[in-house]
């Protein structure tokens, strides 16, 4: 079965780019557009998820307001992309500069494996 991933941004471009590549990779992911198609994706049935990802478009407060949320509802690891020189969120299992789609992979496969 495919590892599911929620994929949660504020650029609805950004968000289906994501979803196209981690598609082609072999998994099943559920695009969320902001807070609230977010929640309603991890407490209303689409999970269980495997891995939820962070877009760098979200800010940082909410970012971490995100992570403290989806905490009570998914037990999965959560990966939060980061715009050049922000700081990492420590409340995510790993944050990642956004910049280079061969870590963002290699950081997604290796937090999957672990799950």
């Amino acid at each position: 079965m495919a590892k599911r991933i929620l994929s949660i941004s504020y650029d609805r471009a950004l968000l289906w780019t994501r979803q196209m590549l981690l598609e082609q990779l072999g998994y099943d992911v559920v695009s969320a557009e902001g807070f609230s198609q977010a929640w309603e994706a991890a407490e209303k049935g689409e999970g269980p998820f495997d891995l939820i990802i962070l877009g760098h478009s979200i800010p940082p407060t909410d970012k971490k307001a995100m992570v403290n949320h989806m905490r009570h509802s998914c037990a999965c690891p959560i990966l939060a992309l980061l715009r050049p020189h922000e700081a990492p969120v420590a409340e995510a299992a790993a944050s990642i500069d956004a910049g280079d789609p061969h870590a963002f992979l290699s950081a997604v496969r290796a937090m999957l494996q672990k799950s």
